[in-house]
Formats: structure tokens, C-alpha cells, sequence
């Protein structure tokens, strides 16, 4: 597998990906890059299990919620150093990190194959029939997959409350 060939035909799908999570240009093309990064010092560790795309897109997340934890920390530390909050208040800001973390959770919590239908179809917006290939299946098999992880991430998120 060559890296040039993975940069030319993935690029576009791992950085719209992690766009579609971040909603920042950079930060996105600068995960993008750290994935391919990544992926050209593991290269001889694809063991081809999943596809490229796949494989590549699980780097490039697992590179964004390191990210977005070590922000989150950070933020964390500078609103406790700080009297003046400008905008939101801090109850609003730590339930939005709260429901967002019971998110992320509940979507880790998933089982495979629905954790990645759904990171593939909400964060990679990835077709029913690109992701059916991904799997070897059908498009109707990545619906079913789909509706249901959104069902199980629904119940997840009602228990806690």
C-alpha cells in the first residue's frame, strides 16, 4: 500500500470527517495531516482487516478526541483562573460539556458494527452505500445498522437523565 495513493484517494474523506466533528477548518486539516502522519508510521501494522478508509478515519478520531480532551482540561484550568467568563455562563458551558460527553459516551458505548455505521454516516457522511461496501453488505443492511444505533444512543442518553 502506497502512502501517496491513500493520500490522494482518502484525504478528502478523513478531513471532511473530522470537519463534520470539529466545524474548523484548520483544526481539521491539521488532523488530517497528523492521520496520514500517523498512518505512514504504521503502515506496516494495516492489516487489512477493514477498509483504508476505515482504518484511516479511526486514526483521525482517536487523534480529534485526544485533542479535544486535552482542551477540554485546558479550558477547564483557564475558567477556574478566571473571574470573567464572556458569553455563557459557566453552568451553560459545563452542561454543554456534559451532554456532550454523555454523547460521545454513549456513542462509544456502542457495539460494533453500530458504533461505526454511525461514526461513519454522521462524522464522515458517508453514503448507505459507500458504508454497505465498506462492510461487504448492502445499503439496506447500513440503514437498518444505522437506525438502530441511533436508537441505542437515544435509550443510552434517556437512562441517564
Amino acid at each position: 500500500m502506497d502512502l501517496d495513493q491513500l493520500y490522494r484517494e482518502y484525504f478528502t474523506s478523513v478531513y471532511r470527517y473530522i470537519f463534520s466533528m470539529c466545524k474548523d477548518s484548520l483544526l481539521a486539516e491539521e488532523i488530517t495531516q497528523e492521520t496520514f502522519f500517523r498512518a505512514l508510521k504504521n503502515l506496516d501494522s494495516f492489516r487489512g482487516e477493514s477498509s483504508a478508509r476505515v482504518w484511516l478515519c479511526q486514526i483521525a478520531k482517536n487523534i480529534y478526541f485526544t485533542y479535544v480532551n486535552k482542551n477540554n482540561r485546558l479550558c477547564e484550568l483557564k475558567c477556574d483562573e478566571s473571574d470573567n467568563l464572556v458569553g455563557d455562563s459557566v453552568e451553560s458551558i459545563i452542561l454543554d460539556r456534559e451532554q456532550s460527553a454523555e454523547l460521545r459516551a454513549a456513542i462509544h458505548a456502542l457495539d460494533e458494527p453500530y458504533k461505526e455505521v454511525f461514526m461513519l454516516r454522521v462524522y464522515a457522511d458517508l453514503s448507505f452505500s459507500d458504508i454497505g461496501s465498506l462492510f461487504g453488505k448492502s445499503d439496506g443492511w447500513a440503514r437498518v445498522t444505522y437506525h438502530r444505533s441511533r436508537l441505542k444512543i437515544k435509550d443510552s442518553l434517556e437512562v441517564l437523565k
